[in-house]
């Protein structure tokens, strides 16, 4: 395969990131886009100076009217199952944003599906390819810190005061609140780079009066042992991204970006060396395409983030789809 044949479903907000990415790999080539609003193509095609590019309302028609290898999926969280599904059954490997799916059961109808095709299905959790967050979980599994005892993973952002009237806040095409959006990007930290699996969760959910939930306490319990408190705060006046891993001989301590290690009655802190940059979501994508790399984050690790969160809305007896008013229209 001399040139992948990408298609975009949905242009707007993090799509801009998959294209600026996209356009850096000479072995890729954007040939169409999907989405219901014409001025999200327009602004994406101008930003990238694409010019021969086919456009679509809908997805299924581009699907069906267009030779493609690949898409990237970056529409709003309750319809990633269906176009992700079509797409694999069309023949086409899949790179879909976070959440993968909004329930464990079509997570693993997804998974069961790009099996059956035999096509990649990669999620795009952008910290597997960060310095920071490699350097935790390389830590944690060479025993830097010794067996973990706690973990605190927190996450402060201005999203309920920037979301209303955007389908973020409507239950019916987001499938929740800040936890399944910025939120499952600390559930993907938590999980992957400590490797524990968390068996009970009790959560306190806060509204604020939206249609979703908000800001989100929860204290788990993992198999192995240790225990966590994950914090996602949604009305907040920033971005603030914190976490802490304590160990039996050590601790973590994470705080936007930069990372120290701290021992017990040692005065010292440590400031560690990083590993290099060397791919991203979509690199990563494209080379598992052309065999150069194993699945960077595979729809089987995705699947415990779903399950994850679906852990902690059934522990609250909270329902999103259930919640507010369901009607409203939004790009693919």
């Amino acid at each position: 395969m001399s040139t992948i044949r990408m298609g975009m479903i949905g242009t707007g907000g993090i799509a801009a990131w998959h294209g600026s990415q996209l356009s850096e790999l000479s072995e890729v080539e954007i040939v169409a886009i999907a989405d219901t609003s014409e001025k999200s193509r327009v602004t994406f095609l101008d930003k990238f100076g694409l010019t021969d590019v086919r456009e679509f309302e809908d997805y299924e028609t581009m699907l069906e009217q267009v030779d493609l290898d690949a898409v990237v999926i970056c529409s709003p969280h309750t319809l990633h199952f269906r176009q992700a599904t079509d797409a694999l059954n069309k023949g086409l490997h899949v790179l879909i944003e976070k959440p993968m799916t909004c329930s464990s059961e079509e997570a693993e109808s997804l998974i069961a599906t790009a099996r059956s095709v035999g096509k990649i299905l990669q999620v795009s959790y952008q910290r597997h390819f960060q310095p920071e967050f490699l350097y935790i979980k390389e830590a944690i599994a060479r025993g830097e810190i010794g067996k973990l005892t706690s973990i605190t993973a927190s996450l402060y952002q201005e999203w309920r005061q920037g979301t209303p009237g955007t389908w973020r806040q409507n239950p019916a095409l987001s499938g929740g609140g800040f936890l399944m959006d910025s939120g499952s990007h600390i559930i993907d930290v938590l999980l992957w780079t400590t490797g524990l699996t968390p068996i009970e969760v009790k959560p306190q959910l806060h509204q604020h009066g939206s249609p979703v939930e908000i800001d989100t306490f929860t204290s788990i319990r993992f198999a192995e042992g240790a225990v966590a408190g994950l914090n996602l705060v949604g009305y907040a006046p920033c971005w603030h991204e914190t976490y802490v891993f304590c160990g039996e001989d050590g601790g973590i301590f994470y705080d936007n970006g930069k990372i120290t290690i701290r021992r017990f009655r040692e005065e010292e802190v440590i400031v560690p060396e990083l590993p290099e940059r060397t791919t991203n979501q979509d690199k990563s994508f494209v080379d598992a395409i052309l065999g150069r790399q194993e699945v960077a984050v595979s729809g089987e690790f995705a699947y415990k983030v779903v399950k994850f969160s679906e852990m902690v809305y059934q522990a609250a007896g909270y329902s999103p789809l259930m919640q507010g008013d369901q009607e409203g229209g939004v790009g693919a």
